[in-house]
């Protein structure tokens, strides 16, 4: 997702798509764990999406 389509989500929003790129980084780490992940450059890329969403969440938060 991009850094724009983030800014136009909400706090509560924000907190949802972190949660759920947590999940998916996770599901991601087990698949590699065992060997079943093929493209490990996505690891990197949701790992990436997880900071993105964050650091969009913490402007948000701060300028309240």
């Amino acid at each position: 997702m991009k850094a724009a389509e983030l800014r136009q989500k909400d706090v509560a929003g924000l907190e949802a798509e972190v949660k759920e790129l947590q999940k998916a980084h996770f599901g991601l780490r087990m698949q590699k764990a065992t060997q079943q992940l093929n493209n490990t450059s996505t690891l990197r890329t949701t790992r990436r999406a997880i900071a993105r969403a964050k650091t969009i969440l913490a402007e948000k938060q701060a300028a309240k």
